[in-house]
């Protein structure tokens, strides 16, 4: 028998379902902000999605929106308990510790095989029954998705009306990977990266191009990163922690149908490595970085198929 979906109060502009929404993305920041008109997030460090239930049926896209409902099985079979004619909700796909914290290279670890760890947690709702909810303001959004949510495995994330650089520095005592901080009245900033929607990690991430990789004799010896510019791709440091067998396999096996003759930087660099066309993405989290550019203390924490 088909699960019974009941239909919430009414709340949102009517409209027809939009498909997908290009994602409100957080901006960066220097410092955490404070005062009484910002709530602050935890920052999961896990995959972007946007989850779609319509006709019965569930989606999940990417950031980029690609349909990754297969990968997902686990998390769409939780989110098609949701009781709701339609919905968009956006949020994230994580493996969460027992302690709460995330880790993104345990995700794709538990992605390799048919994982039942997984989880999505909820952080914005967009669309519901009929209604478009991006204009309402995100306290709203957030009260209706947690009822929604409520009694299913889909987890809600929690906004706090506390101190924000406290929270940060709480935030990475725990060893969470930071804090959004979110304008507690404001729209859903759609594609775009708002100042509405801040973050900062608590230790520095960003995704770079695996340029090449390095062996020493036959043992994996790490990989070269790359930082598009325009056009250009400039070297960026190469990356020797943060690899156990099975990431090192895998990396090998996915970069070696990819090996070039020559360099992809735009200026050669004097490292001798196996170059490799640069299609690949690594997020990679590092201390600092040098007035070249190059990243300091680097740490492999996965490839990105999703962007």
């Amino acid at each position: 028998m088909a699960f019974q979906r009941r239909k919430p109060e009414a709340i949102g502009a009517k409209a027809l379902f939009p498909g997908f929404i290009a994602p409100a993305l957080a901006s960066p920041i220097e410092k955490v902000p404070s005062g009484s008109r910002w709530v602050h997030e935890i920052k999961f460090d896990g995959y972007r999605v946007q989850t779609h239930l319509t006709n019965e049926t569930v989606t999940i896209f990417t950031r980029r929106g690609h349909d990754w409902t297969k990968r997902f099985k686990k998390v769409a079979g939780d989110a098609w308990h949701i009781s709701a004619a339609s919905a968009i909700i956006d949020g994230e796909i994580v493996v969460p510790a027992t302690d709460g914290t995330t880790d993104f290279a345990v995700l794709q670890n538990e992605l390799r095989g048919n994982s039942r760890r997984i989880v999505l947690v909820a952080f914005d709702l967009l669309y519901l029954n009929g209604r478009d909810l991006r204009k309402l303001p995100l306290k709203e959004r957030k009260a209706v998705l947690k009822k929604l949510v409520a009694g299913t495995a889909v987890q809600f994330s929690e906004s706090f009306e506390v101190d924000g650089p406290k929270m940060f520095d709480h935030a990475c005592e725990l060893g969470y990977e930071g804090v959004v901080s979110k304008v507690a009245d404001s729209v859903y900033p759609t594609g775009t990266r708002s100042r509405d929607w801040v973050k900062k990690t608590c230790a520095q991430r960003e995704t770079l191009t695996i340029a090449g990789f390095a062996l020493d004799g036959n043992d994996w010896d790490g990989i070269y990163v790359g930082r598009r510019q325009g056009d250009d791709l400039l070297y960026a440091g190469k990356v020797d922690h943060g690899f156990d067998k099975a990431s090192a396999a895998d990396l090998r096996q996915r970069l070696t149908p990819l090996i070039r003759k020559t360099q992809p930087y735009t200026k050669r660099i004097r490292h001798k490595g196996i170059w490799v066309e640069p299609k690949l993405l690594a997020e990679i989290e590092y201390r600092a970085k040098s007035a070249e550019g190059k990243v300091r203390h680097p740490f492999f924490r996965g490839v990105r198929e999703d962007l």
